[in-house]
């Protein structure tokens, strides 16, 4: 039996009707920049995680970026952050000029190792970057503990983890500001790339939105030199209709990795996610690592079932990073040992009993 390990058309299919209806809107009205649709949004999104503000833009590295620009961070500055996430994270520090530091990560959880952090801080550290990797939010007060008693900024990569909470509150009101994408494989996935930027912080979102439109505080009146990081309206409305079935869908998630949980608890050749009890993961990724890594993705890719490396390489390991002046490459022997023993195997909303009891039993039979 063939499993992917994404399905997104069975929430398209579930709801398609709404859905068509929602585009076909759009294009009745011919309005594809901006408008009610997108600040309807960012009303939405602000409730949903429970903040002030909510700042749309063309996708989740955009915010990452804006969030720190807006802040004020910049070249000479360091920003504290993990090893063991994608790409974007470290592109936006880079591209604001200031210099990533990275701290180890913990096992099991994938996230960056909070008792290690302080360690690490220095006069150049001007923020703390977690992010909340595969639907888990880091632990944050301690985190924001640390910042507060140095001075510093704490903003969350929330890219992959839009409804999960820590503590009672939801991911992206747990810092100053927090970044969210909405690529299409996200728990809250749009027809495209997407974003947005959450905070309480009215100047911060202010700055954000003002340089997202190039820098443009009215039609062709610029105070800034901004950029160009806008969602279209297709996509807001869209994410404005699929928002309030993440719940449930994040729910199908949960329920779905507690099932593999249970199937590999007694499987030394495996380790599987650490969920934290200080709130839900949402499990944008259901993760194993196991040294068989590369035996257990070719018995899986044999039988039709969809999985994939997160990640390949940590990104202190990354050739970019020696594009940086006076770059050091650090030792971090946690987020060096995932390296390649990382999968991910399918867990989505939707899927059947049956489909994961195929995915356990190839992957049973090669260990």
């Amino acid at each position: 039996m063939a499993v992917p390990l994404l399905d997104l058309t069975l929430q398209y299919h579930a709801h398609k009707d709404e859905f068509d209806g929602v585009i076909s809107g759009i294009f009745e009205r011919s309005s594809f920049i901006g408008g009610a649709p997108v600040k309807q949004l960012e009303a939405d999104i602000a409730a949903f995680c429970g903040t002030e503000y909510c700042v749309a833009c063309g996708n989740g590295t955009d915010a990452l970026f804006l969030i720190m620009f807006a802040a004020g961070i910049g070249k000479g500055d360091e920003v504290i952050t993990t090893p063991w996430t994608f790409f974007a994270t470290v592109e936006a520090i880079q591209h604001v000029g200031a210099t990533p530091v990275f701290v180890d990560i913990e096992p099991g959880t994938f996230n960056i190792d909070a008792s290690k952090i302080e360690a690490a801080i220095t006069p150049k550290t001007k923020a703390i970057l977690p992010v909340h990797i595969f639907g888990q939010c880091a632990d944050m007060d301690v985190i924001n503990a640390i910042a507060k008693a140095h001075g510093l900024l704490v903003f969350e990569d929330a890219c992959q983890a839009i409804g999960a909470t820590y503590k009672g509150k939801r991911a992206g009101s747990l810092a100053h500001a927090a970044a969210f994408s909405f690529f299409p494989s996200k728990n809250l996935g749009c027809a495209g790339d997407g974003g947005c930027v959450t905070t309480d912080d009215k100047e911060l979102a202010d700055k954000a939105r003002l340089f997202a439109a190039h820098g443009a505080s009215s039609k062709y009146h610029h105070s800034i030199f901004g950029g160009n990081s806008r969602l279209d309206t297709l996509q807001a409305a869209l994410l404005s209709a699929k928002l309030p079935y993440l719940d449930e869908n994040n729910s199908q998630r949960h329920d779905a990795a507690k099932y593999y949980d249970a199937a590999f608890a007694d499987v030394d050749e495996i380790e599987t996610p650490v969920e934290r009890d200080y709130g839900t993961m949402v499990y944008h990724l259901y993760i194993i690592k196991s040294q068989k890594c590369a035996e257990v993705q070719a018995a899986l890719k044999d039988a039709g079932i969809g999985n994939a490396i997160y990640y390949p390489l940590s990104l202190h390991l990354q050739e970019a990073m020696k594009l940086l002046p006076d770059w050091k490459t650090p030792s971090l022997p946690i987020s060096e040992s995932c390296d390649n023993r990382c999968l991910g195997i399918p867990c989505f909303p939707g899927i059947t009993q049956e489909q994961q009891d195929e995915v356990i039993r190839v992957i049973l039979g090669i260990l």
